[in-house]
């Protein structure tokens, strides 16, 4: 036994309830795989920042694996309610769509984190579809579904666009939008210059939203009048030409 793990056997941890025990774990366990990735994370230094034996933690936790689903299930919980109560003061879908797409760019913002933990070591995991941290997320994305079908219901958005592609659209545009500024924290995270620098939600939000929205066509007065002024371009250069 290691000397920090004979001192910490030999210092009993505080007795707690089962539910403020796993909170407490999760916590440190968020802390730690947010510091150092899923991977390089061993059980041993989540048990030494709560001060009790490893396996204490397995006690309550079957795998390392099963402990960062949890964590993040507790993490999708926390957002849950914010999304349900702040939906509720905004009428249009416009609107609430560009809520949600700030909301979840907040989320990057303010949880880099734990956003590369599930962009990156989860997602793509065979034991991710089926699971509850799965089923969570197919509640959170909900949100924008229900968006979307309400501002079709009400005249608001075309409905010959599949809803999936929408939703893959919105998702995909964050996480790519915003991969850089993840990437930049993970490095600062991992002891190295903090040059994430910052990431505009308020101006992403608007954009995506007006992509979405309004497509990257010009609208049909724009184009004509872009063309008025081509031809007039066209005909001064001919008069120029002319006078030389």
């Amino acid at each position: 036994m290691s000397r920090v793990a004979a001192k910490v056997a030999a210092r009993p941890a505080p007795r707690m309830e089962r539910g403020e025990r796993v909170a407490a774990i999760l916590q440190a366990a968020r802390d730690v795989f947010c510091e150092k990735g899923y991977e390089a994370t061993a059980v041993s230094e989540i048990a030494a920042r709560l001060g009790v034996v490893e396996g204490t933690i397995y006690k309550y936790f079957a795998t390392k694996r099963e402990l960062l689903l949890k964590v993040l299930e507790y993490w999708y919980e926390e957002m849950f309610g914010d999304y349900a109560r702040d939906l509720a003061g905004v009428r249009g879908a416009r609107a609430r769509l560009r809520l949600l797409v700030w909301r979840h760019l907040r989320s990057v913002r303010d949880y880099p984190l734990l956003c590369r933990l599930m962009f990156r070591e989860v997602h793509g995991e065979a034991d991710y579809r089926g699971s509850g941290l799965h089923a969570m997320n197919r509640q959170y994305t909900q949100f924008l579904v229900g968006v979307i079908d309400e501002g079709r219901a009400g005249g608001e958005f075309r409905d010959d666009i599949p809803t999936t592609l929408l939703r893959d659209m919105v998702f995909g545009a964050i996480e790519h939008h915003s991969w850089p500024y993840v990437a930049r924290a993970v490095a600062a995270a991992a002891g190295g210059r903090d040059e994430r620098g910052e990431l505009d939600i308020d101006a992403a939000a608007e954009q995506i939203t007006a992509v979405l929205c309004d497509g990257i066509a010009r609208s049909r007065d724009e184009q004509d009048g872009l063309r008025r002024l081509s031809a007039l371009a066209a005909r001064l250069e001919k008069a120029t030409q002319k006078r030389k």
